[in-house]
């Protein structure tokens, strides 16, 4: 018999806004127009999860912190803990977010649900080749647990 084919679905956690679902999806579409391959929702190990993170060819990494809203924004005073594990960090916002009220420290990204556009390019903080080596190593396990589970999907991510 034929193996059973599944169709791939990303986990929906339910956590995000359907803003910030399309916002997640024209962003991770530009990455992935640059080279980058990216995880949506990545645990770090500082406890925090990442809306966004992106490995480059060249294996830099980037955070993006995805902010639906001015109110999403004034409530979340965790993203500056983001930079320990990137190169660059940016923001990705819809266009009618106030893009004045954005930190000026960080990237910037305009997105809807088809694509996404370069506003303002982050600061390079390089890591250090240990966190490099570390968040490239959980980046590509929980990518590999992520496709394991879309071909057998009593196992857990």
């Amino acid at each position: 018999m034929p193996p059973r084919l599944i169709e791939p679905v990303a986990p929906v956690d339910g956590r995000q806004s359907e803003t910030a679902l399309f916002i997640a999806r024209g962003t991770r579409r530009y990455l992935r127009s640059l080279g980058f391959a990216t995880l949506a929702e990545m645990p770090l190990r500082s406890g925090r999860r990442a809306d966004l993170v992106a490995l480059g060819q060249d294996g830099s990494i980037h955070i993006v912190e995805i902010k639906s809203s001015v109110a999403d924004f004034r409530a979340d005073a965790k993203w500056p803990e983001y930079r320990a594990h990137c190169d660059r960090l940016y923001f990705a916002v819809t266009a009618g977010m106030p893009l004045a009220i954005l930190p000026e420290d960080a990237g910037l990204i305009v997105a809807d649900a088809y694509g996404a556009g370069l506003v303002r390019q982050a600061p390079d903080h390089r890591l250090s080749p240990a966190t490099r080596r570390m968040v490239t190593l959980q980046f590509a396990q929980l990518a590999a647990h992520r496709l394991h589970a879309l071909s057998d999907p009593g196992v857990p991510c």
